[in-house]
């Protein structure tokens, strides 16, 4: 884990809140390594030892939630326009977490909740590799051809898209043809599957994240969340720590299948 400020560290431990952890190290309460610690210094948990009133900080307690955000809710913990946010709508043991990363206010399906940074953080790095698999449906018969361009990656304002997968293909007929399909992404420009398929000519009619690396929604149902089970938390922290040594080995991003 890297270097966190300590106000946050005593925060995650439960020693006190971000606030009262600053006026406990203006105090000189908190020693790292022996040495009284100063407002604004950070510290590396695994590596050095962090003493409040002279007792080993005790290790923060991960939490790991599971949420099925719907149509026209706000993935932040706040909104300065008053429209609803998911973290006003999960229960309250979960409503300290953090979403990890963000789905437009249009789209549905999963998304994790989890006061662990550091998980967090390998997640959403780009170079990473972290799949993200999205249940779409577009207005229109989208053709081979330009599924096999949203695979091979488009040209939108802000770069190139990366590859993608797409499977799963149905056409649908009437009187309102649609075209629905799962696509899996590695990368996660902002709007990127709604822009692509606008620059394709087949708008989104709707969207849905059913799965992001090992974590699946499954049945939960539409508004309600809950704490990971433990496999569920198991497979989560062995893909995080295969993120981070395939990163270190030099190799290219992988899928989780």
């Amino acid at each position: 884990m890297p270097a966190q400020r300590l106000q946050k560290l005593l925060a995650a431990a439960g020693v006190a809140s971000r606030r009262a952890a600053e006026e406990l190290i203006r105090a000189g309460r908190v020693r790292v390594d022996g040495t009284p610690a100063t407002l604004g210094a950070s510290a590396d948990p695994a590596t050095q030892r962090i003493e409040v009133d002279g007792r080993p900080l005790p290790r923060a307690r991960f939490v790991y939630w599971i949420a099925h955000k719907t149509r026209g809710v706000i993935t932040t913990r706040r909104d300065p326009q008053g429209r609803a946010t998911l973290v006003e709508r999960v229960p309250l043991e979960a409503s300290g977490l953090a979403p990890v990363g963000r789905l437009d206010r249009d789209t549905e399906g999963l998304v994790l909740l989890t006061n662990d940074g550091d998980t967090a953080h390998v997640l959403l790095h780009p170079s990473l590799g972290n799949e993200r698999e999205y249940a779409v449906t577009v207005r229109g018969h989208l053709g081979d051809e330009d599924l096999r361009r949203l695979e091979a990656g488009l040209p939108l304002r802000d770069g190139r898209t990366a590859k993608a997968q797409v499977s799963a293909v149905r056409r649908e007929g009437g009187q309102r043809p649609t075209t629905r399909f799962r696509l899996t992404l590695r990368e996660g420009k902002k709007r990127q599957i709604r822009r692509s398929l606008a620059f394709l000519g087949h708008p989104v009619q709707r969207l849905v994240r059913v799965r992001m690396g090992p974590l699946r929604l499954g049945r939960l149902a539409p508004g309600e969340a809950r704490p990971l089970r433990s496999e569920e938390r198991r497979r989560l922290l062995e893909h995080v720590d295969r993120l981070r040594a395939r990163k270190r080995r030099g190799q290219p991003p992988a899928g989780t299948g």
